[in-house]
C-alpha cells in the first residue's frame, strides 16, 4: 500500500547554480529559523550535553509541535483532530519540504515564504475515522524506532552532502546516486514527522522510497 504522506522532488541534477549551491546554508537561514532545518542538536541538560542528528523545527515547528500535543489529548479524549490545528499543521509541512529540499542542494530555486508553487512538495492523505487512540495516545514511543534509525540517515546524508556540495561546485551537476540518496533521506524524515505531528496514523515503513 502507499503511505498516506507523499514526498515529491523534480530531479535537479545538472547545470547546476554554483554560486547559490556555494553559499546554501547561509541563504536557507531565514527559513532555517521558520521552519527549522535537518542536522545536528545540542541538547544541554545538568548532566551535560548530548549530541544527536536529526530535524529542527524552526518558530512554525515549535507551533505545530504545541499544538500537536493539543491534538494528542483532544484525539485520546474524544478522537477529534481539530480541522483549524491540521490545517496549520499541513501548512507548515508543505513549507518545510520545500524549505529542506533547498537546504539539501535537491532544488536551486529558492523557496517561497509560505505556499506557492515549486519543485518539492508534500501530499498528506488524511486518516480514517475514528482516529486509532491507542497508536495516538503512545506515539511518541511508537516512533523511537524511526528517531534510532533517522539518526544514522541523517549523519549519512550530511557525509554525502558535504560530497555532493563539493562534486557540484567542480562539476556543476549533482551526483545521481547521492542525490537519490538525498531524496530517500527527505522522504524517510518527512513520513515519520507527519506520523508524530499525529497527521496520519499508517506506521512509517522503514525505507528510503
Amino acid at each position: 500500500m502507499t503511505y498516506p504522506v507523499t514526498v515529491r522532488v523534480e530531479p535537479a541534477l545538472a547545470n547546476r547554480n554554483r554560486l547559490t549551491v556555494g553559499f546554501r546554508l547561509l541563504l536557507a537561514i531565514p527559513h532555517l529559523i521558520l521552519v527549522g532545518g535537518i542536522g545536528i542538536v545540542t541538547l544541554k541538560s545538568g548532566r551535560g550535553d548530548a549530541t544527536t542528528f536529526g530535524g529542527e523545527t524552526g518558530v512554525l515547528g515549535i507551533a505545530a509541535y504545541l499544538l500537536a500535543i493539543v491534538s494528542w489529548i483532544l484525539i485520546v479524549i474524544g478522537r477529534n483532530h481539530p480541522p483549524g490545528i491540521r490545517e496549520f499543521t499541513r501548512f507548515y509541512m508543505r513549507w518545510r519540504v520545500r524549505a529542506l529540499s533547498y537546504l539539501m542542494l535537491l532544488e536551486d530555486d529558492y523557496p517561497p515564504f509560505g505556499d506557492a508553487p515549486y519543485p518539492s512538495s508534500v501530499e498528506i492523505v488524511d486518516p480514517a475515522l475514528p482516529r486509532n487512540r491507542v497508536t495516538v495516545g503512545f506515539r511518541i514511543f511508537l516512533a523511537i524506532p524511526h528517531f534510532i534509525a533517522l539518526f544514522f540517515v541523517v549523519f549519512a546524508w550530511w557525509v554525502t552532502a558535504i560530497v555532493a556540495w563539493v562534486a557540484i561546485l567542480i562539476t556543476g551537476a549533482y551526483p545521481g546516486g547521492l542525490y537519490e540518496f538525498g531524496v530517500g533521506a527527505l522522504r524517510w524524515l518527512l513520513r515519520v514527522e507527519a506520523y508524530v505531528l499525529l497527521l496520519v496514523d499508517d506506521y512509517p515503513p522503514f525505507s528510503l522510497t
